[in-house]
């Protein structure tokens, strides 16, 4: 069933646990993220990014909201990283309840300004804007940014921001990384505390692949309640590809069991579903996989 984001980050918060935010960019990935909510009957939001929307449009749009329409359990929709005020009115208009309005790389005062007006544009469709302040080394959709121009959030400029702006929801740079890195990334948990303490909005943590169970539950401890993940399940839906060409060759042969589109799909979307659900599991402090490295 199709739910609002901020309803979900809000119910998880009040719980002790976070929610998990996936970014999906077909209607295979979509249905293998939402195979893992079901199976667990917990929440889940779907997340576009700027790119796959620019790609594809309203039609992916609109096959991801039927997709939270008709799951089993609340789905959210969120607009990720997206620097475009008349795109973040689009993808309101569309559906979203949600989305991140990204000033992170302005001046303070810019991104201020910045957000201030993403919020008073969400008003109008009854949404939410997430915030960021901050801003994460790594690589997303294509995007890469240096460690040297990363810069981690000030928890009293977190205060500051959070009042002027009306941000509903936060997200934070503790040493995060978006994508994958050649060692984990060291998160700052203190930092992370000093901003709950200092804001009373919902936090979020991007680029939570490759981070670990202990520490994705140590942050979710000391205030997110939203964490967002796009590497692992990306990366296990196309080895999945990966792997089918390789078993069946160069030549697929349409008349062999295996070998046909519908095969090649549902094996993806089934790999995305078990790194899916191991996410889902930590978030919300389930029983996990003890194989599992997520």
């Amino acid at each position: 069933m199709l739910a609002k984001t901020i309803d979900l980050v809000r119910q998880a918060r009040s719980k002790g646990v976070a929610v998990g935010a996936f970014n999906t960019y077909d209607l295979e990935l979509t249905r293998g993220i939402v195979a893992a909510a079901e199976q667990l009957q917990q929440p889940i939001i779907l997340q576009l990014g700027m790119q796959s929307i620019k790609s594809y449009g309203e039609p992916l749009v609109a096959a991801t909201l039927a997709a939270a329409r008709v799951a089993r359990v609340p789905v959210g929709l969120n607009l990720d990283h997206c620097s475009d005020l008349d795109m973040i009115e689009r993808c309101l208009a569309w559906g979203f309840s949600a989305a991140l309005a990204d000033g992170s790389r302005l001046p303070f005062a810019e991104n201020i300004a910045f957000t201030r007006q993403a919020v008073t544009l969400a008003e109008r469709y009854n949404a939410a804007i997430e915030a960021e302040l901050g801003y994460l080394a790594g690589t997303e959709d294509g995007v890469t940014v240096a460690i040297r121009e990363a810069s981690l959030t000030d928890p009293d400029q977190a205060r500051e921001f959070v009042e002027r702006t009306g941000a509903a929801l936060l997200a934070v740079s503790i040493g995060n990384v978006h994508g994958y890195t050649p060692d984990v990334p060291l998160l700052d948990f203190e930092r992370l505390a000093r901003i709950a303490a200092c804001v009373d909005v919902p936090l979020v943590l991007h680029g939570a692949s490759g981070i670990g169970k202990e520490s994705i539950q140590n942050t979710v401890l000391r205030g997110i309640a939203k964490l967002n993940v796009n590497t692992d399940v990306r990366s296990a839906f196309v080895q999945a590809l990966a792997a089918w060409g390789t078993r069946v060759g160069p030549e697929p042969d349409l008349r062999t069991k295996g070998h046909d589109l519908l095969d090649v799909m549902q094996e993806a979307s089934a790999a995305a579903t078990s790194v899916a659900s191991q996410i889902i599991r930590i978030c919300n402090f389930l029983e996990t996989d003890s194989s599992s490295n997520a």
